[in-house]
């Protein structure tokens, strides 16, 4: 959601930055338009509904709001893998009636857990939700303990792995368009 670089005077506003420090490509990725017309791009995404509000809907680089509260999937995830059970992880938002979203972790169990868990967990590929309940219910007190208690993930999903760039980073965008497509599905769209 780009914002004009100018104030209403038509001065520049000096709530903008001039641009990134020795770094003239990512000032040029960061505004577009001419030098006199420039306008800076947030990385907010937002809809324009029909009598011209804009309503917010998240950000471009994955940090997202639920029920009012930003939310940082990376801190998250930091917290998730220092559970033992956890080898990796990855928090998007789920779409939610109610609260816009809330907070969904889709999670790689380690080896050495499924070899050795209380739950009877198997490495059959096929989590159980009565069986992992426990597990769920552990992983939340686990982020609620170390993080603020909005933070928490509300749904815990068990994976065998998460998709990955080549450089081994999570495909956090992938995960989150899965959610948006199964909330478009629930409704029959």
């Amino acid at each position: 959601m780009p914002i004009h670089r100018r104030s209403p005077n038509g001065e520049p506003d000096p709530i903008f930055m001039l641009g990134y420090w020795g770094k003239p490509e990512a000032t040029l990725a960061k505004f577009t338009g001419s030098a006199d017309d420039s306008w800076f791009r947030t990385g907010d995404m937002a809809v324009r509904d029909a009598d011209g509000y804009l309503w917010y809907h998240g950000r471009a680089d994955d940090v997202f709001k639920v029920a009012g509260y930003r939310i940082g999937p990376s801190e998250i995830e930091n917290c998730l893998v220092k559970h033992p059970a956890v080898l990796n992880a990855a928090v998007v938002p789920k779409p939610d009636a109610e609260r816009g979203a809330v907070v969904k972790a889709y999670v790689v169990l380690a080896a050495e857990y499924i070899a050795n868990n209380p739950y009877g967990i198997s490495a059959n590929g096929i989590f159980d939700e009565e069986i992992t309940a426990p597990l769920v219910a552990e992983l939340q007190a686990h982020v609620k303990s170390q993080l603020a208690p909005y933070e928490y993930p509300k749904e815990v999903e068990f994976v065998d792995t998460l998709p990955m760039t080549t450089t081994g980073k999570v495909q956090r965008r992938i995960l989150r368009l899965q959610e948006e497509e199964r909330a478009r599905n629930a409704l029959g769209t």
